[in-house]
């Protein structure tokens, strides 16, 4: 792995300090002990502690780890698309130190002792923090609801039953109210599968240009309002896993209003990402869900900036070229995320339209708060779960150079600005080089 030994204590020094949890953005230093923020000076730099090594930061942005509530890995069952060590270092290069994988392997993890395979097989395999999300029913078949509570004894920290929606309001009912008793959090996708029908990207005249089938947005408000109606029925904790459309926000904003424990997400494609990126049949832009109309990414990117949208994710995604390389209608849905997450993120800050702490808030000290984990702060007494960012640094993705070994990336040959200089979990450098950054 490399890096700094976590027994001796390191100071970051002359950084731009972003803590997201407070809000607070400005020069400071920070000092990591035994792979603990030891303490945060702000304004000025400290003297070095006696054993310390110091690391000059000359004005990159020092913030805490991404934490990314939505990624799916092929181990077990398809290790060809991703594993949980080729992810922990696409993920480590694109500054996330923690990260949820999904439930849709081969075996689906449905049973504590697939939570405690994958546990056990991150803390041999992976450099960042590995969290199983459990299925809500058995097999992600939507008929029968898993063991809840001996799935979240065994390590689960969620439960989604991955890229399918819970077809069954009544599955969903119980699964709220066990959930609720067990103060557990349901994260579903938002699909009403029998609307989706033979779509394959937003419906629309783009669409129907393309002569493709087109997806409604109603695909997926209806059950964002069903499960909404089902969380003031039951009050149970839930997370819409993704939304991506102007409607979509307005019913989070009531539910909300109402006071009920909703919070919801975005993809960062469809931040960054809509419609008329799918160009010419791009099947590297087939997403589930699908971009959608300017109207629409300008609506959820209004939502984040308000912060009405809690938490960014990657929708990490990782196919082969069998399942991509195909017709657009027949291709498989999904993208890469873990490396671009935080460039491409990074595009609302320099299009001025969010601020970089609220921003970084989304991908780090929110969804921590909301999965119960600790960082996303910077602040004595947090892991070292840290990154070093060039925020401004420009380059053209070249997906051949991608840590993950899937390359099916939506931002191919597409201009980012932002690098993560270093990765650091628990004050361990995992990806970097101290010259790097002095560099």
């Amino acid at each position: 792995m490399g890096g700094a030994n976590p027994a001796r204590p390191v100071l970051f020094a002359d950084a731009r300090v972003v803590d997201p949890r407070s809000g607070r953005d400005g020069r400071g230093a920070v000092l990591v002990r035994d792979g603990i923020i030891a303490d945060v000076v702000w304004g000025a730099t400290p003297d070095l502690p006696d054993g310390a090594e110091r690391v000059a930061c000359e004005g990159l942005v020092l913030a805490p780890g991404l934490v990314d509530m939505r990624a799916f890995i092929g181990e077990p069952g398809a290790e060809h698309r991703e594993t949980l060590k080729s992810a922990s270092e696409a993920a480590a290069a694109g500054g996330v130190t923690t990260l949820v994988s999904m439930p849709d392997t081969n075996p689906v993890v449905d049973d504590p002792a697939i939570v405690d395979f994958l546990l056990r097989r991150a803390r041999d395999t992976a450099i960042v923090n590995i969290h199983p999300a459990a299925a809500i029913t058995k097999g992600l078949e939507g008929r029968e609801m898993t063991e809840i509570g001996l799935l979240r004894e065994a390590g689960a920290v969620a439960f989604t039953d991955g890229a399918k929606g819970v077809a069954s309001a009544g599955v969903m009912r119980r699964a709220l109210t066990y959930a609720r008793d067990l103060d557990a959090l349901l994260m579903p996708h938002l699909e009403e599968a029998s609307l989706v029908g033979t779509g394959v990207m937003n419906e629309g005249e783009f669409a129907s240009r393309l002569g493709l089938g087109g997806i409604p947005r109603e695909a997926e408000t209806l059950m964002l309002e069903r499960d909404i109606r089902l969380v003031r029925l039951t009050r149970g904790r839930y997370h819409a896993a993704m939304i991506s459309c102007a409607d979509s926000v307005e019913i989070v904003r009531r539910a909300k209003e109402a006071g009920l424990q909703v919070t919801c997400g975005v993809s960062v494609n469809n931040l960054a990402l809509n419609e008329n990126d799918v160009g010419d049949y791009r099947t590297f832009c087939k997403l589930s869900p699908p971009l959608r109309h300017e109207d629409d990414r300008q609506a959820v990117i209004q939502a984040l900036a308000e912060g009405l949208i809690d938490v960014v994710v990657s929708d990490h995604n990782p196919q082969d070229v069998e399942t991509k390389r195909l017709p657009f209608a027949e291709a498989a849905d999904g993208a890469v995320g873990l490396e671009t997450l935080l460039a491409a993120s990074l595009r609302l800050v320099h299009e001025g339209a969010i601020e970089l702490a609220p921003l970084l808030a989304a991908l780090s000290s929110r969804p921590a708060e909301i999965l119960g984990l600790p960082g996303g702060q910077i602040a004595a007494g947090a892991p070292a779960d840290l990154i070093l960012v060039d925020i401004d640094r420009p380059y053209v993705l070249d997906k051949r150079k991608l840590r993950s070994l899937s390359k099916n990336s939506p931002f191919d040959e597409a201009r980012l600005e932002g690098r993560v200089v270093a990765t650091f979990v628990a004050g361990r450098r995992v990806h970097g080089g101290f010259e790097e950054v002095a560099g």
